[in-house]
């Protein structure tokens, strides 16, 4: 068991394959909850957790159930369920353990559902080959885990900018979104400097 291979590929969805800034997957949550630092990371950390289980269940199921039964042109169709269902619990455990997180998440906590990146994770892992590679499950937990992360790092990385412009003298005509697609296509080209990268 090559440990250099799950560290690779645990980097790589972090920083090289960031799914939010080099696969632009993600980009409504992305904008709409990195306006506040602690918001971000309530939706940062609920994203990782739907991540790491979806691909897990998706893994499984496609493997076992879609793959046994010759169905798995129905892969997209199951794995939305799969994610809906897995957030639909996320959003009960949040609403029970923090109600005003909850209530800053808003909206965006259902969006998840509808979030092509954990879609993406999931479909990725497949794609990948994981499915019949050695080690797959676990190559695609990390897969799905270090997606998240890397969600959650480009959504602090944003939400921290933008706390910090609120308090800075930002041409009228610049102020809101139109800053925000500045910030979103510099912070992409910063994390393309990490497309070179060996290990």
């Amino acid at each position: 068991m090559d440990l250099k291979i799950y560290f690779t590929i645990l980097l790589s969805t972090i920083f090289i394959n960031n799914y939010v800034l080099s696969r632009t997957l993600g980009i409504c949550p992305f904008l709409g909850v990195s306006k506040r630092i602690d918001s971000a990371i309530g939706m940062g950390f609920a994203v990782i957790f739907v991540m790491t289980l979806a691909s897990f269940f998706t893994y499984v199921i496609y493997k076992y159930v879609l793959i046994f039964f010759n169905i798995t042109y129905l892969r997209t169709i199951v794995f939305i369920l799969v994610i809906a269902s897995i957030v639909q619990l996320v959003e009960m455990v949040i609403n029970k353990t923090s109600p005003a997180l909850y209530q800053a998440l808003g909206i965006f906590l259902p969006l998840i559902t509808t979030n092509c990146a954990v879609l993406g994770v999931a479909v990725l892992n497949i794609d990948s080959g994981f499915v019949t590679a050695e080690f797959g499950l676990l190559k695609t937990l990390l897969q799905g885990f270090g997606g998240g992360v890397g969600f959650t790092l480009a959504l602090i990385l944003m939400a921290g900018i933008r706390e910090r412009l609120e308090i800075a003298e930002i041409p009228e005509n610049l102020k809101g979104m139109p800053i925000s697609f500045i910030l979103a296509g510099l912070l992409s080209l910063a994390f393309l400097g990490f497309a070179g990268m060996t290990i």
